[in-house]
């Protein structure tokens, strides 16, 4: 039997704490604002919890966290799962529609399953896929903790999902309502991890001299979110969200608004405004003037100095490693309010890199789009309109990542990523299709030969930034 509900002034966190004190099997759907929360609860602990915003999206972000640790989960391993598992778009929402009228129980996640063969295939540990599972839940109830109004639905579990960890729902929670409290202390500046952030002065120098920010962090600030700018620098999005502050508080860097779908997300500052407010330039004595909130520092911050493991590991998924020593999990032995934002100018030497994109399409008005989303002074693009001429070029480019269009005339997609590809020096090079074409026969192919990811036209900026952090960041 299904229960159903709808609230208007909705505490989440009421609503959960219900069915894990009563110790519920169930899984908890809500929607709001087009969004799709699914929260998996055996016997009162989450077994896992995602929602329909750009799961492998948050899959991938999490992944780059853990090959850090883990030498296996390479770019190659996290392109493949994507091919293998990520449903197209469309088909997803498609999905979803059907379901709400039908109200029949979701299925198992797709990123769900993607964790499943990671452990099956040997390239994660049951206990290193528990941690991977647990920081997951972590940043989708986050989310789900910041919801005002929206129904939620109740569906037994008749299908339940292969249990690899359960979490304690009460530490987790907790734990989410720390980071949460810091989120909202950063209001009004700062109002979503998916906002972007951007340089507001603009000068001759390749590299600006900011002080206290990293140069590494500077040359990605085109675009990406903190959320996403954070797994590129490798830090915890606070940790950089806070040594932000400061110059978003004082018009150094501005935030534009997050990128659909993200801004289908809840924020922790409701009084939002809908367009780029332009500050003017500050001064030099600005950086000194702004003011951190007093209370992003230490364990308050819901920044451990040592990760904690909120998981009770499950031997029902079958698996079959090696009993062999594995790369355990670590984190920094630097607490967060170790990390200081420094207080003197620091100048970089370090050249910046520049990447080159070759694009090789027919259609003068796609490579136009191309260029026009990547050119600025960290990407150089290549366009190249006859396929036949590809070849020669990506040669004398040796370009950093290669975007083909499948339906050329003179050749196809295929058969040139097949010629690229058979070339000693791309072996490694990510090779994207773009392509206006629907269905999986599409990225098997693609797969086969040797692409590394698929682009469905059409797409915006932001699904363009979405590859070249998934290959280049």
């Amino acid at each position: 039997m299904n229960n159903f509900g709808t609230f208007t002034k909705l505490r989440p966190s009421s609503l959960l704490r219900h069915l894990y004190s009563a110790s519920e099997s169930t899984c908890l759907q809500v929607q709001s604002n087009s969004v799709t929360w699914s929260i998996y609860l055996e016997q009162g602990r989450i077994t896992y919890a995602t929602h329909s915003v750009e799961p492998f999206d948050r899959l991938e972000r999490h992944l780059r966290r853990l090959s850090h640790q883990i030498n296996s989960i390479t770019g190659e391993v996290r392109v493949q799962l994507r091919l293998m598992f990520e449903p197209d778009a469309q088909a997803q929402s498609t999905e979803h529609s059907d379901r709400q009228e039908q109200t029949i129980a979701p299925p198992l996640p797709p990123e769900y399953q993607a964790i499943c063969w990671l452990v099956s295939e040997r390239y994660l540990h049951s206990t290193q896929a528990a941690m991977l599972i647990q920081e997951l839940v972590k940043e989708v109830l986050e989310a789900y903790l910041l919801i005002q109004q929206g129904t939620y639905q109740l569906t037994n579990a008749l299908y339940r999902v292969p249990v690899i960890c359960k979490l304690d729902a009460e530490k987790i929670v907790e734990r989410c309502q720390q980071r949460l409290n810091i989120w909202r202390s950063l209001a009004p500046h700062i109002s979503s991890p998916y906002q972007r952030p951007y340089l507001v002065i603009k000068t001759t120098d390749r590299n600006p001299n900011i002080s206290g920010l990293d140069p590494s962090l500077i040359d990605w600030m085109k675009g990406f979110s903190l959320r996403h700018l954070a797994v590129i620098v490798n830090q915890d999005e606070l940790v950089l969200t806070r040594n932000l502050y400061p110059y978003i508080a004082n018009g150094t860097v501005l935030l534009h608004e997050p990128d659909p779908p993200f801004d289908k997300l809840p924020t922790t500052y409701t009084e939002i405004s809908q367009t780029p407010i332009y500050l003017p330039e500050p001064s030099k004595k600005a950086s000194q003037t702004a003011i951190l909130p007093s209370s992003i520092s230490g364990e308050k911050a819901g920044i451990p100095a040592k990760t904690e493991n909120l998981a009770n590991r499950q031997e029902r998924v079958p698996t079959s490693y090696n009993k062999e020593t594995v790369p355990e999990l670590t984190t920094s032995d630097k607490t967060e309010a170790e990390e200081k934002v420094p207080s003197t100018p620091t100048t970089s030497t370090v050249s910046r890199k520049i990447y080159k994109v070759v694009s090789v399409d027919d259609s003068p008005t796609i490579l136009r789009e191309i260029s026009r989303f990547l050119e600025d002074e960290s990407f150089s693009v290549v366009t190249i309109s006859d396929p036949l001429k590809a070849v020669m070029t990506i040669i004398r480019h040796k370009p950093d990542l290669i975007l083909l269009d499948l339906n050329m005339d003179g050749m196809d997609g295929y058969e040139l990523c097949r010629l690229v590809r058979n070339n000693s020096m791309f072996k490694k090079t990510p090779i994207i299709m773009v392509t206006g074409s629907k269905g999986i026969v599409d990225k098997v192919r693609a797969r086969l030969v040797g692409a590394s990811g698929y682009l469905t036209k059409p797409f915006t900026r932001a699904d363009l930034l979405k590859m070249v952090f998934m290959h280049l960041a």
